[in-house]
């Protein structure tokens, strides 16, 4: 189990139509997630020339925090609405902070 710094960046886009139920869906996520243990920051970012597009930027200080945040109830809750609510699975990448 990592002990490093873990950096998420998250990326979903709402379909036609379904940016304003994305948006509040992806807000709720916020304030529970920066009460996890663990969460260093939890940051959600829409792009301003595409309100369809949205971005998490989070950082974690370890992995198995991470873990536990994706077993987290309020993501649970996100998972089965991802197809109705975006054009396609969210694009996920974990960084490792080495500087």
């Amino acid at each position: 189990m990592s002990t490093k710094t873990v950096t998420v960046v998250a990326t979903f886009q709402a379909r036609p139509g379904k940016e304003a139920e994305l948006k509040r869906a992806l807000t709720g996520l916020v304030a529970p997630t920066r009460l996890e243990a663990g969460c260093l920051n939890y940051d959600l970012h829409i792009l301003p020339e595409d309100p369809a597009k949205f971005l998490f930027h989070e950082n974690w200080t370890s992995q198995a925090h991470l873990d536990a945040h994706l077993q987290s109830p309020q993501i649970k809750a996100l998972l089965p609405r991802v197809e109705e609510l975006c054009v396609a699975f969210p694009e996920i990448k974990i960084w490792e902070k080495i500087a």
